[in-house]
């Protein structure tokens, strides 16, 4: 069975990867996609490294009755290697993961998440709701829950293709 290793990446992995991976664990659970799924999370900055994910954040995923756990950890060089698709939250984090891209091979593996979200249309970044109030989790929720499900059908047609 073929594995497709995925990686989330927002800027302190608190917030925004950390609920993409926990739904995308939670959705792993109920899919049947002919091949292994295994799911990280990451982030650009490092002043978060071995925090768990915010409360606001985590309450929202329990609140939707998905577990939310792990600690922050920095996406590195090294993560190149270990990841077939690299997901970033925004275009800033985007960006800043092109800028350490080893190789051209690597740069192809970065996607913005929203890209497999049917309602992103032009707005393809997932906001950052650190800075504001429990609402922003509620969206990013819905947001990242949508591109999640346009995840898993890429991957299963990926899959279908050979």
């Amino acid at each position: 069975m073929a594995v497709t290793r995925v990686c989330f990446v927002c800027l302190g992995n608190i917030c925004r990867s950390p609920t993409a991976e926990a739904i995308m664990e939670h959705r792993l659970q109920f899919e049947d996609l002919g091949v292994e799924v295994q799911v990280e999370s990451a982030g650009t900055g490092d002043w978060h490294v071995g925090h768990p994910p915010d409360a606001r954040a985590r309450d929202e995923a329990t609140r939707r009755g998905i577990a939310m756990g792990g600690v922050a950890q920095q996406f590195t060089v090294a993560d190149f290697d270990r990841f077939d698709l690299i997901l970033a939250m925004d275009s800033a984090n985007l960006e800043a993961l092109r800028r350490i891209a080893p190789t051209p091979e690597a740069a192809a593996t970065i996607h913005l998440l929203r890209e497999f979200d049917p309602l992103a249309g032009d707005d393809v970044d997932v906001p950052d709701p650190y800075f504001g109030g429990s609402r922003g989790f509620v969206e990013v929720f819905d947001m990242v829950d949508r591109s999640v499900t346009g995840l898993l059908d890429h991957i299963a047609a990926a899959r279908a293709d050979g």
